[in-house]
């Protein structure tokens, strides 16, 4: 009896000793399971839209986004000023109206031109008298000439009508440049010299095609030369205004070309030249102005429209790089799917540089030609995931 209890205490201690299966113990693992190709199949993929492209090497250009404003260029705003004082008779334009090039923004009665009128009158009135005086003097002159030949009348009366009929003949001379003179006044209002009888209307007219973008103009008030009636401004160049931040003037250069987009038209991209940065910083805001010239023959840009400006920056370099939406995150790193076959695809660990342009620079991890998946990585993403569990399970 006392051999038999011996017996059963030794198998039973044995037995709690050894590792087994079926109470779940496990070997300890000596390193990581390697990972095998993920499926999907080909109506899967058409069902996400699976989309793939090759990394390839290609030029970097980073980007820095920031707002603006479309402004007018300061050289193409005329500044609209009647040429002479009068009383506004009727305004035909009003701010934001399209103009062209000689179209009458305002008439007005001109009163120096009507004053102009009234010397030019009377300066011709004067010509008038001199001319028959000259026509008088030079019979007198010819009739002492004769008389004087035939020792009628001393030599010196004829050489008295000949100094007199020289003496109209000047004084004709400076009417005629007088007259002159006004009658280029009045062109400069433009009137005529046949034109001096009637009122005195004069236009305001639009130097260039382009927007009235101010009017202070009405009916009945007193327009001055020294005081501006409209500005107008060509449109068909524009500044696109954009602030940047001190931190970043560094990584913009002038003579760059930026890409320019406004919410109207969300698919067309428009193209400025950087022609200016400023030299003086606005002390709220900590920025400074940037100015591109954009070219806007259709006048598709507004004035005063916002901008999303989008500057290029001195980092330029050639490098691989994939579409950004190709990237994932497992365990903390960043991966990529690349098609192996028609339904295979291995998950491959990557080391990202710069993320520029929607492009991200790959330091490691691809070959050139590999077929990185982008859209529908997220769903291989969940796949791959989904395995980790099962085998956790």
């Amino acid at each position: 009896m006392t051999r038999f209890l011996i017996c059963i205490l030794v198998l039973t201690f044995a037995g709690c000793s050894r590792p087994s299966e079926e109470s779940g113990g496990k070997p300890p693992a000596t390193e990581e399971k390697e990972k095998g190709p993920l499926e999907m199949g080909e109506k899967a993929q058409a069902h996400v839209g699976l989309k793939v492209v090759s990394a390839e090497v290609r030029p970097l250009t980073e980007y820095l986004q920031v707002t603006g404003t479309v402004q007018p260029i300061d050289s193409k705003v005329a500044h609209v000023r009647p040429i002479a004082p009068g009383r506004l008779i009727a305004v035909n334009a009003k701010i934001g109206d399209r103009v062209a090039a000689g179209d009458v923004l305002a008439t007005f009665d001109n009163t120096e031109a009507a004053e102009i009128a009234s010397q030019f009158q009377v300066g011709r009135s004067e010509l008038d008298k001199l001319n028959v005086q000259l026509s008088i003097a030079r019979q007198q002159s010819e009739r002492n000439r004769q008389l004087a030949e035939i020792g009628a009348i001393p030599r010196k009366e004829y050489d008295l009508s000949l100094a007199e009929e020289k003496s109209i003949n000047a004084s004709i001379d400076t009417q005629q440049k007088v007259l002159s003179g006004l009658r280029a006044k009045l062109q400069r209002f433009g009137f005529g010299e046949d034109e001096t009888a009637s009122p005195m209307t004069a236009s305001v007219r639009a130097p260039f095609a382009g927007v009235v973008i101010r009017a202070n103009a009405a009916p009945g008030e007193m327009a001055k030369p020294e005081e501006e009636l409209f500005q107008v401004a060509d449109a068909s160049q524009v500044w696109v205004q954009a602030e940047v931040y001190e931190k970043d003037l560094g990584r913009v250069q002038s003579g760059q070309i930026a890409s320019i987009n406004v919410d109207t038209y969300p698919d067309r991209v428009f193209f400025g030249k950087v022609t200016y940065i400023s030299d003086v910083l606005d002390p709220q805001t900590r920025s400074a102005r940037v100015r591109c010239d954009v070219a806007n023959p259709d006048g598709l840009l507004k004035l005063d429209m916002f901008a999303t400006v989008r500057l290029p920056t001195k980092f330029k370099k050639e490098g691989m790089a994939i579409p950004a939406d190709a990237l994932q995150q497992i365990g903390g790193k960043d991966v990529v799917f690349v098609r192996t076959g028609p339904t295979t695809f291995e998950q491959k660990t990557v080391k990202v540089g710069k993320l520029v342009q929607g492009m991200a620079e790959i330091i490691s991890g691809l070959e050139s030609g590999d077929t990185v998946v982008t859209q529908g990585a997220f769903h291989l993403k969940s796949i791959a995931l989904g395995e980790e569990i099962g085998e956790e399970n």
